[in-house]
């Protein structure tokens, strides 16, 4: 085998078979692997009419290309299919070991379909070339933590798992897929996957190989990325020390922290919630990613105090900044408590803590109250009523059962009103970095594949001086200035990290300050191959228009590239974003130029005939 093992797993879970597909190299050349060969399969044997949790809605998992590797965070998994949150494609995509571990078995990936007869887990146990359905009753209806604890003392300690808690199971549509053991947790969160595989009555995927990958030249590999590695770790020192958490604060004073359900402009207990605050108490080790130079996972303990956290994963931004100053809570362990609760469950953080701050406004106009949410009170600022709202989301107990669809769903079932205040892009609930802020972030989350999701461009992060030369960024634009510009920022920035999944690459590199030249340095040592930094933009919008085309045929048109009226017509009162507004038509005419749509937002087959999409 190569760097790559060149096959994957086809399940069928109804007939508890199996069978091994080939992957070619051309396929690999045109598409890569991860999210970008999944859309491709996807896209071939698509059926637009079934549901995402019908049997036959297939579940498609697979390593980018360098998973497996020791190229520079060459880690991650891509869980692809059609998400019962939003309808439409949807990549939730991770780190860890486990990709590591599924490259090491033989198989670059899986597609799951059918559903089993009663729950199961798999086994691919590539030291004894075995593969497993087994019955997995017995921890159906445990959490994640009890769950992978269990299974790795009934297969191997070495081994790594991913699986579902009890929200997968009650097909949540905000349920991710958790990897990992115990106290180290990472999560495929977004867009509903762990209820896929709750629907297919697969609990988990355990993995176990020692067939390492084989390079056309290792020395000069292990050359470029020593080399790399230095430059990463000397630009991603403040990553190392605070995780993404430590973002908290800088995002406060740009006004790019959602408060209060995205209502208010500044705050002043940011500094009580901060990563910074947080890891100085309770930090107990830096984590390590597959092959990641920079360490930004963080295990924490809370031992004592009104909120007991158990040892586990810390706190990312996104959660720190969902649970703290979109819900009014100032309790950094009342945070981390929510945190670890969410893994244990199996709950995406950023869908999670969005749907409370959504029930929480509701009840505050009264659109439901006592008699909807079990007599629970729902105040902003009410740490206790957030931890009860997770565990009621998991359950689907009383007003959990209608959150557990999600921030859409929910505006619809409690009318117009609610319509107003409920933050989403095409059923996704918005990550929290403000499109009020940095306007260009607007477009990209009016067209991103998967709803609105800030890992489609980064952009956000050249407000934040992080600019990319060989991108044609070098310096930071004008962050609210609505324009031509900010339209060719989100359309340049989601073509560029549109290859990462694929890649199987961490895209926090790119905040270290990797651009195309220095990933076509990674992929051609690896590889033996000879990219350049525009065949690296080709790509990535070959399989951003693929991903388009197949959001198209789900119905997807240009009347869903919107923003909800809270960010298009509500400015922030004060803070560092003040009274900024995204002129979003202008800038998505710009756009849709750029991308050679249409006026219903299709690509046009000029555009797809010359990225070689057929």
């Amino acid at each position: 085998m190569g760097v790559y093992a060149g096959r994957y797993l086809y399940v069928d879970l109804s007939s508890r078979s199996w069978r091994e597909e080939t992957i070619s190299e051309e396929q690999v050349r045109k598409w890569l692997l991860g999210s970008g060969f999944a859309a491709w399969k996807y896209y071939q044997q698509m059926d637009s009419n079934g549901a995402p949790l019908d049997p036959e809605s297939p579940l498609l998992i697979f390593n980018g290309l360098l998973a497996g590797t020791f190229a520079p965070t060459g880690c991650r998994t891509s869980w692809c299919g059609r998400s019962p949150l939003t309808g439409i494609w949807n990549e939730a995509t991770v780190g860890h070991h486990w990709g590591a571990e599924l490259r090491y078995s033989g198989y670059d990936g899986l597609i799951i379909t059918g559903r089993a007869s009663q729950p199961v887990y798999l086994y691919i146990n590539g030291l004894a070339n075995t593969i497993e359905l087994r019955d997995a009753a017995h921890v159906w209806g445990k959490d994640y933590f009890e769950t992978a604890e269990t299974l790795l003392g009934e297969t191997d300690r070495r081994a790594q798992v991913a699986g579902i808690g009890p929200a997968g199971e009650n097909l949540v549509k905000i349920a991710g897929v958790m990897v990992g053991p115990p106290h180290y947790v990472r999560a495929a969160a977004r867009g509903g996957m762990g209820a896929v595989l709750g629907s297919k009555l697969l609990k988990a995927i355990v993995v176990r190989g020692n067939q390492r990958p084989e390079y056309p030249d290792q020395f000069a590999f292990r050359e470029v990325v020593k080399a790399q590695n230095a430059f990463i770790k000397e630009n991603s020192v403040a990553l190392s020390h605070f995780g993404t958490a430590g973002g908290l604060l800088g995002a406060e004073k740009q006004g790019d922290l959602p408060i209060r359900n995205w209502m208010l402009g500044s705050w002043p207990d940011a500094e009580k919630v901060s990563g910074q605050t947080l890891y100085s108490k309770y930090l107990v080790r830096h984590t390590f990613c597959h092959a990641c130079p920079i360490g930004c996972g963080k295990e924490i303990e809370v031992s004592e105090g009104r909120y007991i956290v158990p040892r586990g994963e810390g706190v990312e931004y996104e959660t720190l900044a969902g649970f703290s100053a979109l819900v009014m809570n100032p309790e950094v362990e009342a945070v981390a408590l929510a945190n670890s609760l969410c893994n244990r469950y199996g709950l995406d953080t950023i869908s999670t803590s969005s749907v409370i701050a959504f029930a929480m406004e509701a009840y505050e106009r009264e659109l439901i109250g006592p008699q909807d949410t079990g007599g629970l009170v729902l105040r902003f600022g009410d740490q206790d009523a957030v931890l009860a709202l997770i565990e009621k989301i998991a359950y689907r107990r009383d007003i959990g059962d209608l959150l557990a669809e999600g921030v859409r769903a929910a505006a619809e079932h409690l009318g117009d009103e609610a319509r107003q205040f409920a933050v989403h892009v095409k059923g996704m609930e918005v990550p929290y970095h403000d499109p009020r802020a940095f306007v260009h972030m607007a477009v990209n989350y009016a067209t991103a594949v998967r709803g609105a999701c800030h890992l489609e461009s980064l952009s956000y992060w050249n407000g934040y001086n992080i600019t990319l030369p060989d991108l044609g960024y070098p310096e930071k634009v004008p962050p609210h200035e609505s324009g031509a510009l900010q339209a060719k920022v989100a359309y340049d920035y989601q073509n560029y990290v549109s290859v990462y999944n694929p890649l199987g690459l961490c895209k926090f590199i790119i905040k270290a300050k990797v651009g195309p030249e220095r990933l076509c340095q990674i992929v051609n040592s690896a590889m033996g191959w000879n990219w350049t930094p525009q065949d690296i933009l080709t790509i990535g919008e070959r399989l951003f228009q693929l991903k388009r085309l197949i959001n198209v045929r789900l119905g997807i048109t240009a009347a869903d590239d919107t923003l909800p009226p809270r960010l298009l017509r509500e400015a922030r009162p004060d803070g560092g974003a003040a009274n900024v507004l995204p002129d979003l038509d202008t800038m998505l005419r710009t756009y849709y130029e750029l991308r050679d749509w249409d006026e219903q937002g299709a690509p046009r087959p000029r555009r797809l005939e010359q990225l070689g999409i057929t």
